[in-house]
């Protein structure tokens, strides 16, 4: 009997112990909680750097082993945190693949993929996303709600932004195909080294940069039919650039417009709401 009662009251400062360290990890209303958290902003802000490190030749050849070093002691530092978050969430298989759960997974593999694939190691850039806790950490839940706006817009304008680009998908490659045809199949440099419109890719490549105002300048039209068609696929260009901005700002302007926001204290509220849920002043009807 008294056995039983042992058992039971470890297996309960077990099961406290265990709630107390889920509570550190995966909350940060608590000072340990907050802490943990900005010691892992820190260590991941840190490994970042250290990948970036590794990748300049100069730094790298006079400082490799002690990046290596830091390398793995990163990488072991988050295996161990991503092992002990399956281990304390209330659903692993949640977690596991919940999108943090994935992000922190494919932040770790690329260092064990390096013993096998040279150069898999600075894969290890994708830990910056985990950078994102930040607005978690500092309860920054206005920029939060700011973020899902945008996101809801993104997700309305969706449908739209894809036929766009379908539509700049059919222009670049008609005006690619074209300017092969003026600029190399039809002049009398075709089969010369000079021709810079060697193929129908390469022709709609040159109106990928173009059309997006980039300019590289790698590929360059030398008729003046081509010179013209260059121009105005160029003025093209400057306003093209606008169509998805506009899209997708005339959806958010949507979703805000929606919310009935109240005049005293600028909180949102349900677009239904009669009164401010949070200082009670009557709303206006949006």
């Amino acid at each position: 009997m008294e056995n039983t009662k042992n058992t039971r009251t470890l297996d309960k400062h077990h099961l406290s112990r265990k709630e107390k360290w889920r509570e550190i990890i995966f909350e940060a209303e608590t000072t340990d909680a907050r802490l943990f958290d900005l010691i892992l902003l820190w260590a991941i802000v840190v490994s970042v750097f250290v990948i970036m490190l590794s990748s300049v030749q100069t730094i790298s050849v006079k400082t490799a082993e002690v990046l290596h070093v830091f390398e793995w002691f990163f990488t072991i530092l988050f295996s161990i945190e991503y092992f002990l978050r399956i281990y304390l969430s209330s659903s692993a298989k949640k977690y596991v693949l919940s999108f943090w759960g994935i992000i922190d997974l494919i932040s770790t593999i690329p260092t064990y993929l390096s013993l096998f694939i040279t150069g898999s190691k600075y894969l290890l850039i994708i830990r910056v996303l985990r950078l994102l806790r930040v607005f978690r950490i500092m309860r920054l839940t206005r920029y939060s709600k700011e973020a899902t706006s945008l996101g809801k817009a993104l997700r309305a304008s969706s449908a739209k932004i894809t036929v766009f680009l379908g539509f700049i998908l059919i222009i670049v490659v008609l005006i690619g195909t074209a300017m092969y045809i003026i600029e190399g199949a039809s002049t009398n440099y075709e089969l010369s080294s000079d021709n810079q419109f060697s193929s129908i890719p390469a022709s709609i490549y040159w109106a990928v940069v173009t059309i997006t105002t980039v300019g590289y300048g790698d590929i360059t039209p030398q008729t003046i039919l081509g010179k013209f068609l260059s121009s105005a696929l160029m003025i093209l260009g400057y306003a093209i650039i606008t169509v998805p901005t506009g899209i997708v700002t005339v959806e958010f302007a949507e979703q805000k417009r929606q919310n009935n926001v109240c005049s005293t204290c600028k909180v949102e509220n349900e677009r239904d709401s009669k009164f401010c849920k949070s200082c009670g002043s009557q709303l206006k009807s949006p």
